[in-house]
């Protein structure tokens, strides 16, 4: 899997001059985190923007009545994303700093992934990089690559329970949380599989 898509970035790289920006879309749970940071650990001279940077704010999550559906759409900062996206891109000479997100707080940290201006491949990774409804649709329009990971139903949702569990939650909420909510996000994510330039899977 990373070998395949090492292939397509490096010939990717032998026809286009400049910054490269790639795009790892996929359920939650399968896996784009890690696919992401081998891909750039193995590529060197890259850096890893992950799209959960740009979740809003408990607060103002709380204030909207989405609190309850984090992870959703429109529980992210999608312009923003874009802006930056498009900032990455031009490389301007300058160290660019994006946010991250931080799951022992659950809430996005701004300001905490330096991008100097000698990185040569943006790798950026989240769930909805191919949704084409608006301000969503900005992002899949700067990705120089877009590739869709897919990964199997039974390990994906076991590692979903698992990541609930870590935070505190007992096994009853966790399933509950898993269920109404990732598992609703991901058929909307799966459903902008055919956006992607590259389609892999995670068994």
């Amino acid at each position: 899997m990373l070998t395949t898509l090492l292939d397509e970035v490096h010939r990717l790289r032998a026809r286009r001059p400049g910054r490269l920006v790639i795009g790892i879309a996929g359920a939650p749970g399968a896996g784009k985190s890690t696919l992401a940071r081998d891909l750039a650990d193995r590529l060197g001279h890259a850096a890893v923007v992950p799209m959960d940077g740009f979740h809003l704010a408990n607060t103002e999550l709380r204030r909207l009545g989405r609190a309850d559906r984090k992870g959703a759409p429109d529980t992210f900062d999608a312009a923003g994303y874009a802006a930056l996206l498009r900032r990455l891109r031009e490389s301007t000479g300058e160290t660019v700093y994006a946010p991250t997100f931080d799951h022992v707080l659950n809430e996005p940290v701004a300001g905490a992934i330096p991008v100097p201006p000698d990185v040569e491949v943006i790798v950026t990774e989240g769930n909805y990089l191919l949704l084409d409804t608006p301000p969503w649709d900005r992002v899949r329009q700067l990705l120089d690559l877009a590739v869709y990971l897919s990964a199997d139903d039974g390990p994906r949702v076991d590692g979903l329970l698992a990541r609930q569990h870590a935070k505190g939650l007992d096994p009853a909420a966790a399933r509950d949380w898993v269920y109404r909510s990732d598992e609703a996000n991901a058929r909307v994510v799966e459903s902008t599989a055919p956006h992607a330039d590259l389609h892999l899977h995670r068994a």
